[in-house]
């Protein structure tokens, strides 16, 4: 049975990438959606959600993955109804540093690079109201539409959520030894964990190029492409 949105379901997208919001915008309006506000920030998105109270939000989920999500679990606190769609450009969320207990039940997650068919989008969005009244688990929206999705689960799965944390805090500059602080191991235990999580990448040790620099690359690379 296919989901069906209703004309009057009032959207506020939240995404801090100017050009995004503005395609997106148009884009949904031109098909119809309801469209009634857009937040390049945080604030600007509370402000909008209370002056507005749509039943969708469609959020972006870039660097700042924790501050968007604890924006989110404050919204569908005010309003229990609320419908969440989350974009991404990341196949893991634990890039982001969340969990899946982290993102609120019932939200509906498309990968950017599926949603050239802006009916993706139009689903999640319906989808995400029948999801938030049954108080359903997350959901990535049409996943495994393109095979490179399955190839990068695939690698960013053999990651354990240690290595994962690990090579979130190696991507924001930390040190070894400042890792090793932090998650109250010693400093040899990262060196470990840095190694094998370099192995399960295939980066190969070479003098010519330094492999943090290398990790740091992949991590950006799977966190999504350069703002505009």
């Amino acid at each position: 049975m296919i989901t069906t949105l209703a004309p009057t379901t009032r959207v506020l997208i939240i995404n801090d990438d100017s050009f995004e919001l503005a395609t997106l915008a148009a884009s949904l309006r031109q098909h119809c959606i309801n469209v009634v506000g857009e937040a390049a920030n945080s604030y600007i998105a509370e402000n909008l959600f209370r002056a507005l109270s749509p039943d969708v939000v469609l959020v972006d989920l870039q660097e700042s993955g924790e501050a968007s999500v604890g924006l989110l679990q404050k919204m569908r606190k005010a309003h229990p109804d609320l419908g969440i769609v989350i974009t991404t450009s990341c196949p893991d969320l634990r890039i982001f540093g969340l969990l899946e207990k982290n993102i609120p039940t019932g939200s509906q997650i498309v990968l950017k690079r599926n949603f050239t068919d802006i009916s993706i989008i139009t689903l999640a969005i319906a989808e995400s109201l029948i999801a938030a009244n049954e108080g359903s688990q997350m959901k990535w929206v049409n996943f495994h539409a393109f095979d490179v999705d399955r190839s990068l689960t695939s690698l960013l799965g053999q990651l354990t959520n240690i290595q994962v944390e690990t090579l979130r805090l190696v991507a924001h500059g930390l040190s070894n030894s400042e890792i090793a602080k932090v998650r109250f191991v010693s400093e040899k235990s990262v060196e470990q964990i840095v190694a094998r999580i370099a192995q399960h990448l295939s980066i190969s040790p070479d003098r010519r190029r330094n492999l943090r620099v290398m990790l740091v690359g992949e991590y950006f690379k799977w966190l999504g492409a350069p703002k505009h």
